[in-house]
């Protein structure tokens, strides 16, 4: 075993290439050289520009230094469109770039939800998609968001999906109105993937579908952005009502019916590129919390001197480590076994990596005191990003029952006892179960 590697860099325990390597020392010398340095300049910039979706220079710049540094589209599986990393692989380099997520993850062009939209577009994709989307998607020139969730029905479950898709002559008509497409108040997003109901009359999980639908549409109203615990994120979680927006047959990704599989086929890299994020968050709250707690005196004492500050400082270690290597396993898993066998560490890492971050970050501002609650630090805004996400790709409790169901399977086909079948409700807060194999191959896409 390797010693632990800075930064919260994974332990050695799984074999990693010389390439995978010098990727992740790459990273660390562009985060510091660069990412980090950026932070304050994005803030001032956002600030004078007093537009919450603006486009700082200083993002576009990190964009071009990360390109000319060969860190782009480091995520994307698929040798012909990008470094064909397995989820192992890149599981640690999402981690580092989780330690700054507002800014790393699009520099790198590795942002979520552009990620798993490209690599739905690369599985079902038709070439006119490809070269219209995916290439300046890959190229960092536009962005995308994904409309699933509805504000009228528990999106958890997609087979609750209202949205209207119906076929009329060589195009479909699309009538509803979705809320968090995240990225929609970007201002490079161009396309948006949208999922729908064509068949209500067909079995639960043939009736939906996903379509390519460019944002400025005609019938395509963005008619908010929504706030997240009081922040406006850049690049906003856009609620959007369709109105008789007319889409191409050609359009339809995979063919009519295919949206509950793709839906599935697109989180479970996702979760590991979320749960990987999280931990650098993780990472770097503990590494706040230190310093705050060293320089800090209360009482004639560091803070750091108070046994229960070194208490959270151990106990933020450890579930750090532990977390890690549960996402770590979940990730090998994918890889060698498949999504499917994977299931129940996909959604146990779900629940598990962004609570634990939750309550570094949470700790970590109790030591900062009164700066913790402010954006004198990042703390906060972590802890609404990180609360969010016990909510994004299924709330904790949708993969808690999938784990729970999992369990009770094994004991019941081990007791012999008769088992019955649960109730097929599958939807975005449940882990994938689409083929299997090496990342990349026709099983699941990024988040």
């Amino acid at each position: 075993m390797t010693a632990r590697l800075p930064r919260g860099a994974f332990v050695d325990l799984f074999t990693v290439s010389d390439r995978v390597r010098r990727y992740r020392d790459d990273l660390l010398e562009f985060m510091d050289e660069h990412v980090y340095p950026a932070e304050a300049v994005y803030e001032r910039q956002m600030s004078e520009s007093g537009d919450p979706h603006h486009q700082p220079r200083i993002v576009e710049e990190l964009k071009a230094e990360a390109r000319r540094r060969g860190l782009w589209n480091l995520f994307h599986p698929h040798p012909e469109w990008g470094p064909g990393l397995t989820n192992l692989e890149y599981a640690p380099l999402a981690e580092i770039m989780g330690r700054s997520a507002h800014l790393a993850p699009e520099a790198t062009n590795c942002a979520a939800p552009d990620t798993g939209n490209m690599e739905v577009l690369t599985l079902f994709g038709s070439d006119e998609h490809k070269r219209k989307y995916l290439r300046p998607l890959l190229d960092g020139a536009i962005r995308s968001a994904f409309a699933m969730t509805e504000p009228g029905v528990a999106s958890s479950d997609a087979t609750n999906i209202e949205l209207r898709m119906e076929r009329d002559g060589d195009h479909y008509v699309l009538n509803g109105r979705k809320w968090f497409a995240s990225n929609a108040m970007h201002k490079n997003c161009r396309v948006l993937i949208v999922m729908g109901k064509t068949d209500p009359d067909a079995a639960p999980h043939r009736q939906q579908s996903m379509m390519v639908v460019p944002i400025d549409a005609p019938g395509v109203t963005i008619v908010r952005s929504l706030p997240v615990f009081g922040y406006m994120d850049r690049e906003g979680h856009a609620e959007i009502l369709f109105e008789d927006v007319r889409v191409p047959v050609s359009d339809v990704l995979k063919g009519e019916g295919e949206g509950f599989a793709i839906s599935q086929a697109r989180l479970g890299p996702g979760r590991i590129h979320h749960c990987m994020r999280a931990i650098g968050v993780a990472e770097r709250a503990l590494d706040l919390m230190c310093r705050r707690a060293d320089e800090r005196v209360v009482f004639g004492h560091r803070l750091s001197d108070s046994a229960n500050i070194r208490d959270w400082i151990a106990e933020a270690r450890i579930e750090i480590e532990r977390t890690r290597l549960l996402t770590l396993k979940a990730a090998w898993m994918m890889d060698t076994v498949g999504n499917k066998a994977a299931r129940v560490e996909i959604a146990a890492i779900k629940v598990a990596a962004p609570g634990m971050a939750l309550k570094i970050v949470d700790r970590a501002i109790q030591v900062h005191g009164g700066g913790g609650v402010t954006d004198d630090f990042p703390l906060a805004n972590a802890w609404a990003q990180l609360r969010t996400l016990r909510l994004a790709d299924g709330p904790d409790e949708v993969h808690k029952r999938a784990i729970a169901l999992q369990e009770l399977r094994k004991h019941r086909d081990s007791a012999d006892a008769p088992w019955v079948p649960e109730v097929p409700v599958d939807g975005p807060g449940r882990p994938a179960v689409v083929g299997g194999g090496r990342r990349g191959e026709r099983k699941t896409a990024g988040a």
